[in-house]
């Protein structure tokens, strides 16, 4: 039998999260659900669901709090915001702690659930798709196809899915400019509801914190200004 995807509720409004947890349990999914932020942190940790949608208003802590929690331990899987409010601040917050994506209530279910499996299949499937070579290697640094892992100077580096299908994308193509807007077709596949210029800035911002050796002055990431950004091959 097929593994069932396991997605993690966190939300406090009970009928908000009954009506989410029924959708996706009609679509296959197995559901866990937490009310509060602690209860989510507890939850990811004992059962590492697939994917989490994390809803900012929680009566113990925000939504921001639980998210850079989860990722400063290390927890990789893909995170879906959701709140009521629309404001380009609190987005940008969201993705500067690790989120992956965004969405504003009030949103209609099919598109949560299709923004959900976009996640997942970006996440696990393509990332797992085979390569002819399997350990793209520059000075210093190694991305693995295969085990989804990236080392400096011999040091794992952890990457969130999005992070790490971005860097891919881009160490494919060395020394070749790559678009804003071709990085978000390419590596998010959809449109998002958060402005896609400053989504592919904040994710290029935390890989250069994570594979320069000087992330004020980056040598690999390189800004193509006006356009975009290249991998420094």
């Amino acid at each position: 039998m097929m593994k069932r995807e396991r997605v993690l509720i966190v939300e406090d409004e009970p009928a908000v999260a009954r009506g989410l947890e029924y959708a996706l349990k009609e679509e296959g999914f197995e559901v866990f659900w937490a009310r509060t932020g602690a209860q989510a942190i507890e939850i990811t940790g004992r059962q590492q669901p697939d994917l989490i949608t994390l809803d900012l208003r929680l009566p113990d802590m925000s939504g921001y709090d639980v998210c850079r929690a989860l990722r400063t331990q290390n927890h990789r899987q893909p995170v879906l915001m959701l709140t009521a409010r629309d404001e380009e601040l609190d987005k940008v917050l969201g993705l500067e702690l690790g989120a992956d994506d965004y969405m504003v209530k009030p949103y209609g279910l099919r598109e949560l659930i299709s923004r959900i499996r976009a996640l997942l299949r970006r996440a696990y499937g393509d990332l797992a798709a085979p390569s002819a070579d399997q350990v793209q290697r520059f000075e210093g640094l190694e991305i693995d196809l295969t085990r989804l892992e990236v080392r400096l100077d011999g040091n794992a580096v952890e990457l969130t899915p999005t992070e790490f299908r971005l860097l891919r994308y881009l160490s494919a193509r060395p020394n070749v400019p790559v678009s804003r807007s071709g990085l978000v077709e390419a590596v998010w596949g959809y449109e998002s509801d958060v402005n896609s210029d400053r989504t592919v800035d904040v994710h290029i911002r935390h890989l250069r914190q994570k594979i320069e050796r000087d992330a004020a002055n980056p040598t690999r990431l390189v800004t193509v200004r006006g356009f975009g950004y290249k991998f420094q091959g």
